[in-house]
């Protein structure tokens, strides 16, 4: 084992190396670019046994991914942003034929108006699409998250393909000490790739099409996805307990911190819950009673054990790093219908929206949101999302509207 000062793209690139991966279709996007770049070299000089192709779009990567993984081909692909959602039609033809590979997305924000920093709008729009999805918060997860993907893809319980979700810039970037184990011990973790049902052994042409079914066959094999993606919950439990067999360390499908007491949670996702936990420790130091959930598998969404874990709390916070417009935030709506018949629910629930576009969440906002938790009394019912937004970036705001000659009387949040 060594130890790397790796970016989180660095990280996705090393574990797919590491799992012998023997076919990337790639078609670059910022901020995922690094990735196949990296994947490219190694390919090219011979580190990597196999092929590289780029594809003339996100849409002809993916079911060309999809193609090479019936086959019994080891495939890895990684995109962002506008990407993943220019593939949205081949995510849902692929994982309709069951096939076990693993996709990165490094989230950005979707356009209009255009920006380059992250939030989750585009991972969650796939959320319906039958991959799995992991979400990571470090650079280290990164690259044990791609390893765990793997096993969660291939084995026949689940025979599907899997996101990973890691955040461009803070973590696609930012360089942070990874640990890269030793060759001979991922392959103990992650054996060569035998698929179940190929669809071309070598030894005979096979042509296949997906046939135009009537809606019972169509129910039925939409729902054997279900109880697949279903069964991942059981399958990542045990992959999870080998990982930590082997590496030390271990990964459930949500991450608890300072939750053995915790009267007041925040529940959130991906990297900006390195600055919830920060938040969770300076409010400690003053005597409160909080802590902090981080969602780490979102699909399946593992309802039992967010039931469990939110079980007897006074209030729940939800930091979403996404919007739906007319909706608001949509991990607030997942935790809330989990909770909705739950026993012991909390008393109090509260949706915030921050961190669009990668707008920070600065310790002002964090305040903000522990005292409206504390404060609010259980009696009041507002599901009503709170933007998080300060002072300064409003003046902002309203400054630019008024250079551009727009009035700022009407203008609101």
């Amino acid at each position: 084992m060594v130890r790397k000062m790796l970016t989180g793209n660095a990280a996705v690139a090393w574990a797919a190396r590491l799992a012998k991966v023997e076919y990337v279709p790639a078609f670059p996007i910022t901020p995922q670019t690094e990735i196949i770049e990296s994947l490219a070299d190694w390919f090219a000089n011979g580190e990597m046994q196999g092929k590289f192709v780029t594809l003339d779009s996100e849409h002809s990567m993916i079911m060309a991914a999809g193609a090479a993984s019936a086959t019994g081909v080891r495939t890895f692909t990684a995109t962002s942003s506008q990407g993943l959602i220019y593939a949205m039609e081949a995510l849902y033809t692929i994982s309709g034929w069951r096939v076990p590979l693993v996709l990165v997305n490094v989230s950005r924000g979707l356009s209009s108006p255009v920006t380059l920093g992250p939030d989750h709008n585009d991972v969650l729009a796939a959320r319906d699409t039958g991959f799995i999805q992991l979400h990571a918060e470090t650079c280290q997860e990164v690259f044990d998250s791609v390893l765990m993907a793997y096993r969660l893809a291939e084995d026949s319980r689940v025979s599907l393909p899997v996101l990973v979700n890691l955040d461009g810039f803070f973590l696609s970037f930012t360089r942070e000490p990874v640990e890269i184990p030793e060759a001979k011990v991922v392959e103990e973790f992650l054996p060569d790739f035998t698929p179940h049902h190929p669809v071309f052994d070598g030894s005979q042409s096979v042509a296949q099409g997906v046939a135009v079914l009537d809606g019972a066959a169509y129910s039925y094999f939409r729902y054997q996805m279900h109880r697949a993606v279903e069964n991942a919950l059981q399958v990542h439990e045990e992959v999870a307990a080998d990982f930590h067999r082997l590496f030390g360390r271990r990964y459930g499908p949500l991450d608890e911190y300072r939750m053995e007491d915790a009267e007041t949670v925040l529940v959130m996702t991906g990297s900006f819950s390195t600055k919830g936990k920060a938040a969770v420790n300076r409010w400690r130091d003053q005597g409160h009673k909080v802590g902090l959930l981080r969602l780490r598998l979102i699909r399946p969404r593992p309802t039992a054990a967010l039931a469990q874990a939110l079980a007897g709390r006074r209030a729940v916070g939800v930091i979403d790093q996404n919007i739906s417009p007319g909706l608001g935030g949509i991990l607030f709506q997942e935790v809330a219908a989990v909770l909705a018949n739950a026993n012991h629910r909390p008393s109090v629930m509260r949706s915030f929206i921050g961190g669009l576009g990668g707008k920070d969440i600065s310790q002002t906002e964090f305040n903000r949101i522990f005292e409206v938790l504390q404060q609010t009394d259980p009696e009041d019912q507002t599901v009503e999302p709170e933007l998080l937004f300060t002072a300064t970036e409003w003046n902002q705001i309203k400054n630019v509207l008024t250079v551009a000659g727009k009035s700022v009387e009407g203008a609101s949040l």
